[in-house]
């Protein structure tokens, strides 16, 4: 067996969920997904970044759906992810009470997560390791076509 680099989310222990073995579930973190909302639009929004993954794009989708950004602010605006859980690649460490925050969030917010007990780090500014989240949608009923494009990494929007 040949396994690709992403054979580094398996586990050793025969008894894991994410062991390799018949029966047993794969854990890998490509997640990208698809919205489609009751009014026809459909927006599929992705990123690379491992475990963070889920997190910035659930962050980015809360941006425009609840906070009114429009797409582009959305993946630009700040991010924050926590690493209190294993980690899906080997050697599966876990940072108990780790939260990082991106470096332009207000350092108010650094120190209150501090009094409330978490291990919080900077990020850069703009930090890959936040992810890198890219969206694209269509609203069938206008035709209107709408792409974002995250600055973290190198990526382009493009809606025709």
């Amino acid at each position: 067996m040949c396994p690709s680099s992403r054979g580094s989310q398996s586990w050793a222990d025969p008894a894991h969920p994410s062991s390799v073995a018949p029966g047993k579930r794969p854990r890998l973190t490509p997640s990208p997904a698809i919205a489609a909302f009751s009014d026809g639009r459909i927006m599929a929004i992705g990123t690379p970044g491992g475990d963070v993954q889920l997190q910035s794009m659930t962050q980015a989708f809360l941006n425009m759906h609840l906070f009114g950004m429009n797409p582009q602010e959305a993946v630009e605006a700040p991010r924050f992810a926590t690493y209190d859980f294993p980690d899906s690649f080997e050697p599966h460490s876990r940072l108990v009470g780790r939260l990082n925050l991106e470096a332009s969030i207000d350092q108010r917010t650094f120190a209150a997560l501090r009094d409330m007990g978490h291990d919080v780090a900077a990020w850069s500014e703009r930090s890959w390791r936040a992810g890198s989240v890219c969206i694209a949608s269509i609203d069938p009923a206008s035709g209107i076509r709408t792409a974002a494009a995250d600055p973290r990494r190198q990526s382009y929007a493009i809606a025709s």
